[in-house]
């Protein structure tokens, strides 16, 4: 099964044909251990990593840190899940270190987002406090590099 959702997370679109080929199986045992996984749990969903800027689509993203007050019988849970229900957030995780819940959330420009951020999330009870960084660029996701060559313009020579 680990081999199957390998191959699954780094390219979503192969084919039954080309997995059962890869894994010694038929495309009948492939088909069997897809619908297992997806029962289970182990496979959440297919997504697609988009180029947005090179799609010319105008959209923001940025990483949110919270401090939260975790409730005695929940932990973070609670307060994690409530977060994870708006529409307008991409990610919920739980860190170690110099904050609690690190947030990504992605809007049509930064006003959107810092009124996500002032209206909707600063004022749940368990926020004590938000730090938002916004993305200015994506270099790399999901192990795809996102930018190709490009001339840098501080090497072109006038003449």
């Amino acid at each position: 099964m680990d081999e199957l959702l390998k191959l699954l997370e780094n390219n979503a679109r192969m084919s039954l044909e080309d997995i059962a080929a890869m894994l010694g199986k038929s495309e009948a045992e492939v088909s069997a251990m897809m619908d297992l996984a997806r029962a289970q749990g182990l496979i959440q969903g297919y997504k697609t990593l988009v180029d947005w800027q090179k799609a010319g689509v105008d959209r923001v993203e940025a990483v949110i840190e919270l401090h939260v007050s975790p409730k005695k019988s929940r932990g973070f849970d609670e307060i994690a899940t409530t977060i994870a229900r708006f529409d307008e957030v991409e990610s919920v995780l739980l860190m170690s270190g110099g904050y609690d819940l690190q947030l990504t959330i992605k809007g049509k420009n930064f006003q959107e987002i810092a009124l996500f951020v002032a209206k909707r999330l600063s004022p749940l009870d368990d926020v004590l406090s938000t730090a938002t960084h916004f993305v200015l660029r994506t270099y790399k996701r999901e192990g795809k590099m996102f930018l190709g060559e490009e001339t840098d313009e501080r090497e072109l020579t006038v003449l």
